[in-house]
């Protein structure tokens, strides 16, 4: 089997609309090509975070806006039209991660409001905007603050990521895991795509 066909075949498969032979020839030929083999778990995670994404309508006038930015009757398709029918699988990718990435950002832009998380939080001390690990006390697991500002003077077993926001550690801090500072709304966006695929590739 040809390459080609076997990039023509993988969304049929996926979909599990490829019959049996033809599903045959195609697991034998990604067995053998690893060119292949790593297109096909490309597009199968694309798939699965595609499915796993919760639905959400349509902003007010998007319809409206999508058939306006269409080619009027009897103009000359622009020339990247041509590009994204013979690459439906990669156009359908960055159209998903650029409506992803945009509606993280809108996200970002209405959510404001201190938010704490992590599997452990009875020895949190939350004061204000404030949130305080006190000297002497354990969090087991990982912490996530949100729109705040974070202040370990004991110990957090797992990793401390605050969003747009600041950590202050003290002397007597230990943190078991990785610090991380999120203050841009494109680096949030990632960290959110990380973590959902991190959850995709692992199970809750």
């Amino acid at each position: 089997m040809e390459c080609k066909v076997a990039v023509a075949w993988m969304q049929e498969y996926l979909d599990g609309d490829l019959s049996g032979g033809d599903a045959a020839l195609l697991r034998q030929h990604m067995s053998e090509c690893q060119a292949c083999q790593a297109r096909y778990d490309a597009l199968a995670r694309t798939e699965a975070l595609a499915r796993a994404l919760p639905f959400e309508p349509a902003p007010a006038g998007l319809e409206a806006r999508i058939l306006a930015s269409l080619p009027k009757a009897g103009r000359r398709p622009a020339a990247w039209t041509g590009w994204v029918r013979r690459h439906p699988a990669i156009s359908a990718a960055a159209l998903f991660l650029v409506v992803m990435l945009s509606s993280f950002v809108t996200m970002w832009n209405q959510d404001r409001q201190l938010s704490v998380a992590g599997p452990d939080l009875d020895n949190v001390v939350i004061q204000g905007d404030k949130v305080i690990v006190p000297a002497g006390k354990e969090v087991s697991g990982d912490l996530t603050v949100v729109n705040g500002s974070a202040e370990v003077l004991g110990e957090v077993k797992g990793d401390l990521t605050v969003i747009d926001g600041n950590v202050t550690l003290a002397s007597t801090a230990h943190i078991a895991g990785h610090v991380q500072e999120i203050d841009r709304a494109v680096d949030w966006a990632w960290y959110k795509l990380r973590s959902w695929f991190g959850t995709l590739a692992y199970g809750p």
